[in-house]
């Protein structure tokens, strides 16, 4: 058993990830370019090569196994994780029926809500992740090519930032941001209610992705609505909703990430009649909006959008903070961390870094000075909490509190948007290397720059369409020294930790 288990480990390892990705891309590629030329068949061609595509296969079972946050998390069958073997193995049935998977039930997760209520989170078996991730690779670039540019949400080479900057464009002072008004539009129970005859009508794909998508959705239904809803847990879903809701943003100025919304008003403008035609739009898809939650604000009394605040100053100036709910939850976590009994200030101090870091560089391009943005205080009580512990001096506590909370460099409205409807799958590479460097600050920045854009492992230029990681190659993370950081793909940095387990 272990010589076959060994075995496994060996040819699993051995794969030249490398070439496979570059295997897709191309593949993916020339999707893109077949959809944005208007030819539908040889786009459903390429669609069945990449779904029989063993690179493809290969990389949805790695995407799944080793690399989504999820991973550990356990469909209907128990199963949490697979042995080399059995990835083997799943390989052999995805190469089999790629083109008529059956799909298995899903494991239904009750997550709390802010408002008191619960949704349900719903899990595929790894086996089903598997075949939607290759599902996946099949879609996006076909849609990618039609997506809206004011789309952000669960898109490649996009996210939160562009939107950030989108939102500072409308609403800055030579856009006369001071007179207009926003529309926070609310989707009622949007990836519950997506109508599943507007997703199959929308898709493009040949009918055998068509036959397991559809059977995907049905896996998830509720008994209430069994012609609506994506399963939220799903690997392909938001890709779906994105699918579904595309061309809402036609309707008036807008910005969307995912089921979130904004929709600008300049002073003249009809809001009834701008959500006549939105309540009309998602009537058609099997939706509607949730009147408890839309509501009209003057960009003057701000409001929230993706975890911060906007707001147009009484003197026209446009500003963004982190809001009121993400700070709270950002102190929760630390608060959590500080108070632990389980382990010391050491410990701590270790597990805060990355916590206080990632929120900082979510929000640097927000105005982040003052004793609330800059969590003063919770850095405070922090440091008096290590002081109180024993064999802590203050000396030590000092040095603790400033590896807990790492200082980020911090620009307001500094960000730079993605442009138009540039996609990584265009084949841009000069474009998409150098905006990725542009994205990162301080140290990652400066590798991204030494390395010519390349990933320090895999030699590929680093694109949009995976996070770029900064690698500490001699595995001390207190050494930021330049000769010792090195920036790579996300699943590179895995592969190499791994590969030092194994050894």
């Amino acid at each position: 058993m272990g010589r076959h288990s060994n075995k496994a480990s060996d040819l699993w390892k051995s794969q030249p990830w490398k070439k496979l990705r570059q295997n897709l891309f191309r593949l993916q590629r020339r999707l893109y370019k077949a959809v944005q030329a208007g030819d539908q068949r040889k786009a459903r061609s390429r669609q069945l090569l990449i779904m029989k595509s063993r690179s493809a296969q290969l990389l949805a079972i790695r995407q799944v196994t080793q690399l989504n946050q999820g991973k550990k998390t356990p469909g209907i069958d128990g199963k949490s994780s697979l042995n080399y073997r059995q990835r083997l193995n799943l390989l052999e049935l995805l190469n089999q029926h790629a083109t008529d998977w059956k799909h298995a039930g899903l494991r239904e997760i009750p997550i709390a809500k802010k408002n008191g209520k619960t949704r349900l989170l719903k899990i595929p078996t790894i086996a089903d992740r598997a075949w939607q991730c290759l599902v996946k690779f099949a879609l996006e670039p076909a849609h990618e090519a039609e997506f809206h540019p004011c789309s952000y949400g669960f898109r490649t080479g996009r996210g939160a930032h562009d939107a950030q900057k989108h939102m500072q464009n409308h609403l800055k002072s030579n856009s006369n941001g001071i007179t207009k008004r926003v529309i926070e539009l609310d989707i009622k129970k949007c990836f519950d209610r997506i109508s599943h005859s507007t997703i199959m009508a929308n898709l493009i794909a040949p009918k055998c992705i068509k036959q397991g998508v559809f059977r995907c959705l049905k896996a998830g239904v509720n008994p209430e609505f069994p012609e609506q809803g994506t399963p939220q847990g799903g690997v392909v879903s938001p890709l779906l909703a994105n699918v579904a809701l595309n061309g809402i943003e036609e309707i008036h100025p807008s910005i969307r990430y995912a089921d979130d919304m904004v929709i600008f008003l300049k002073p003249k403008d009809d809001a009834e009649k701008v959500l006549q035609n939105v309540a009309t739009f998602l009537a058609e898809r099997g939706m509607e909006i949730s009147q408890e939650k839309t509501k009209i604000t003057h960009s003057t009394n701000g409001f929230d959008f993706l975890g911060w605040n906007f707001r147009v100053q009484k003197n026209g100036k446009f500003r963004s903070m982190p809001s009121a709910d993400n700070l709270r939850a950002i102190k929760k976590k630390i608060k959590a961390v500080a108070n632990s009994s389980n382990y010391g200030a050491k410990v701590k101090a270790k597990k805060l870094e990355p916590i206080v870091r990632g929120w900082r560089n979510y929000h640097r391009n927000c105005k982040m000075d003052g004793s609330r943005n800059s969590l003063w205080f919770t850095a405070k009580r922090t440091h008096d909490k290590f002081l109180r512990e024993k064999k802590i001096s203050k000396g030590q506590a000092k040095k603790l509190i400033t590896k807990a909370f790492p200082k980020v460099k911090w620009k307001e409205n500094k960000q730079i948007k993605v442009r138009g409807t540039k996609s990584p799958y265009d084949g841009d590479l000069v474009y998409w290397s150098e905006r990725n460097s542009k994205l990162y600050d301080n140290a990652t920045a400066r590798a991204l720059k030494k390395q010519n854009h390349c990933c320090g492992q895999c030699g590929h230029k680093l694109l949009g369409n995976e996070s770029v990681h900064l690698h500490h190659i001699d595995g001390n993370h207190d050494n930021w020294k330049p000769k010792n950081l090195m920036a790579i793909h996300q699943s590179c940095h895995q592969y190499i930790h791994s590969s030092q387990k194994d050894t």
